[in-house]
């Protein structure tokens, strides 16, 4: 079988307008990617002008909350990359997660990409029963889509968890803070632990001070105070068509920062 090299881009742009205005969406589709996956747009497609939903070279596909201005999720596909697109809703039946505009997924038949914007836990675990509700559900549609471990997934997105320590630039002070709760880490090493692999952490074991997300208050990017909180997985059985994994921590306009993966499907 002949392996061609694929290249993934996800970002959580906390806005796509906002993205557009300060000019930073040109340079996405600049830089060879095969599919990008953006999270928390917060747009309906409709609203947009071209600038944002017809890209030369892509075709967009884009999952929107019912309320308007908040999640959502874009993937850009190069018009040479054939398959086709799904939603959870395809694959595990009626849920209650379509609302929120929280997943797309891209099914090429040789591999399939999911495009996640996991649940915030909110302060004090207000909606970590939602969250891990939506984990699970990610879980069985990656399980079902593998047909039993026999193709590649790629798991994308702003997973909103720091899964170890390392993760984030201070763990002593944030242990009660969403995004950092025993039951979310406890949940995404379960979901390595059944046959998945944290593509960043595969080439960078024991990287410290690598964060995909700053918070805009009290200069915390500039203080590099940080959390790695955006993932590629990938089913382990595959790991080892893994080429590269970074993330991109000097791209601006967003207090995510995009990650990106090379992998050979």
């Amino acid at each position: 079988m002949s392996l061609i090299r694929r290249n993934f881009l996800s970002w959580n742009v906390n806005g796509i307008r906002a993205i557009q205005k300060k000019g930073l969406l040109d340079p996405l589709f600049e830089g060879g990617w095969d599919i990008i996956a953006l999270q928390e747009t917060k747009a309906q497609p409709d609203a947009l002008g071209p600038e944002c939903t017809e890209r030369g070279g892509y075709r967009s596909y884009w999952a929107s909350a019912e309320r308007k201005g908040y999640s959502g999720t874009a993937l850009f596909v190069r018009h040479d990359m054939a398959g086709r697109l799904l939603r959870m809703a395809d694959i595990i039946g009626p849920n209650e997660f379509d609302t929120e505009g929280r997943s797309l997924i891209w099914d090429c038949d040789s591999f399939v990409l999911l495009n996640c914007y996991f649940p915030n836990s909110q302060d004090k675990g207000k909606r970590l029963p939602y969250k891990l509700a939506f984990n699970r559900a990610i879980q069985d549609c990656c399980e079902r889509l593998s047909k039993g471990h026999s193709r590649p997934v790629l798991l994308c997105g702003d997973y909103n968890v720091a899964v170890r320590e390392i993760d984030l630039a201070r763990p002593d002070d944030n242990h009660d803070s969403p995004g950092f709760l025993p039951q979310e880490r406890e949940w995404m090493e379960q979901f390595l632990g059944a046959g998945y692999t944290d593509s960043f952490r595969h080439f960078f074991p024991d990287k410290t001070g690598a964060y995909s997300w700053w918070s805009y208050r009290t200069r915390a990017r500039e203080r590099n105070v940080g959390w790695r909180i955006d993932y590629f997985c990938i089913n382990s059985p595959f790991t080892g068509r893994l080429e590269s994994a970074a993330i991109l921590d000097q791209a601006m306009g967003s207090d995510h920062c995009p990650v990106c993966v090379s992998v050979e499907l």
